[in-house]
C-alpha cells in the first residue's frame, strides 16, 4: 500500500531547504568578508613593505637573503623585468619538480618504495603547478613520494600562489600610479607573500586540520586486516604529511592535494568544522585582495564593486 504525497508538505519543505541555503550561504559571506577585511589591510602592508616593530626579526632575516641574493629591494622593476624575473623563477620550479619527480625512487622518504615519474607525466605535473592548475593525473599516495609530495608539490603550492599575489601587487601598482615605469621588484614581493602572508596562515591552518584529525606524518602506510577476516583481508591505509599540503592546497586556490581528491577524501577534510574552514580559506585571499585594492588605488569602492562582481 503507497500513501500519496502531500504537494503542499512538499513545497512547504523545499521552502524551508530554500531558505536555510539562503541564510548559511549569507552566514558564509559574512564570516568570509569579517575575516578578508584585517588580511587585506596586512596585504596592503606587505605590498608597501610597512611593518610593525613585533616584526623586526622577520625584517632582518629578509634582509640578509636579500643579500645573500644579491637583491636590492630598494631596486624598482618596468613591466618587462619584472614578468622576466616571474617567468625565470617559475621554469626554475618547473625544473626542481620534474627532476625530484624523476628521480624521487633514489631519494630518501619514499617508504613505500615507489619508482620514479614517466617523463611525460613528471613534465605534466610539474608544468600544472608552476601555473596554479594543479592538474594531477594520478592518485597521490600511489605514485609520489614523501620527499616529492612535500618539496615538489607542496613547496611548488606555496610559490605558484606568490606568483599569483606578486602579480596582483604589480597590477595594482601600475593602476595606482598610472605608470609601469617601475611595478615594485619581484624578488622582494615574492619573498614577502611567502614569508609574511603565505607561511603564517598555512602553519596556523595546518594546526588545525591536524586536531580535526587529518593525517600529518612521515610514517610507512598501515597494513590493517579488514572487518571481514580471514586470509589475505587486509587493507593498506595511507599515511604521509597531508596536512602541510592541504592548507597551502587550500590558501593558494590550488587542487588535487596529497589523494588527488580535491578535500573530498575523509584524510584531508574528516568533520563540518573543517570543511567549512577549507572553504573559507579558499576565499579568504582573493577577497583579502580586493579590499588591499581599494585601499591602494584610495577608492573602497572600487573594492566593493569588484568583490560584488566575484561573488
Amino acid at each position: 500500500m503507497t500513501s500519496a504525497t502531500n504537494p503542499l508538505t512538499d513545497a512547504t519543505t523545499d521552502a524551508l531547504i530554500t531558505g536555510q541555503s539562503w541564510m548559511l550561504l549569507a552566514v558564509f559571506l559574512v564570516v568570509l568578508f569579517a575575516a578578508a577585511w584585517p588580511l587585506g589591510m596586512w596585504l596592503t602592508r606587505v605590498a608597501d613593505g610597512r611593518f610593525p616593530a613585533a616584526l623586526s626579526r622577520g625584517a632582518r632575516f629578509e634582509r640578509g637573503m636579500f643579500r645573500l641574493a644579491g637583491v636590492d629591494p630598494a631596486q624598482g622593476m618596468g613591466w618587462k623585468p619584472y614578468a622576466l624575473s616571474l617567468l625565470i623563477f617559475n621554469l626554475i620550479g618547473v625544473l626542481a619538480v620534474y627532476g625530484l619527480q624523476r628521480f624521487q625512487l633514489s631519494l630518501p622518504l619514499n617508504p613505500q618504495g615507489l619508482p620514479g615519474i614517466s617523463a611525460d607525466w613528471a613534465y605534466n605535473t610539474a608544468i600544472s603547478f608552476a601555473s596554479n592548475t594543479n592538474w594531477q593525473g594520478y592518485s597521490g599516495e600511489a605514485t609520489m613520494s614523501y620527499l616529492t609530495q612535500m618539496l615538489a608539490l607542496t613547496v611548488q603550492n606555496f610559490l605558484s600562489a606568490a606568483t599569483g599575489i606578486a602579480v596582483v601587487f604589480a597590477l595594482i601598482r601600475g593602476m595606482a600610479a598610472r605608470s609601469s615605469a617601475s611595478l615594485g621588484n619581484a624578488w622582494v614581493d615574492l619573498t614577502r607573500v611567502t614569508l609574511y602572508v603565505l607561511l603564517p596562515l598555512s602553519i596556523v591552518f595546518a594546526l588545525f586540520l591536524i586536531s580535526q584529525g587529518v593525517v600529518q606524518n612521515l610514517d610507512a602506510y598501515l597494513s590493517v586486516t579488514t572487518l571481514q577476516g580471514g586470509e589475505g583481508a587486509t587493507q593498506s591505509i595511507a599515511m604521509g604529511p597531508v596536512a602541510s599540503q592541504e592548507a597551502i592546497k587550500m590558501l593558494g586556490t590550488n587542487g588535487g592535494g596529497f589523494f588527488n581528491a580535491n578535500s573530498a577524501h575523509p584524510f584531508e577534510n574528516p568533520t563540518a568544522l573543517t570543511n567549512l574552514l577549507q572553504m573559507l580559506s579558499i576565499f579568504l585571499i582573493p577577497t583579502a585582495l580586493c579590499f588591499m585594492f581599494g585601499k591602494l588605488v584610495g577608492d573602497l569602492r572600487q573594492a566593493w564593486a569588484v568583490l560584488a562582481a566575484m561573488t
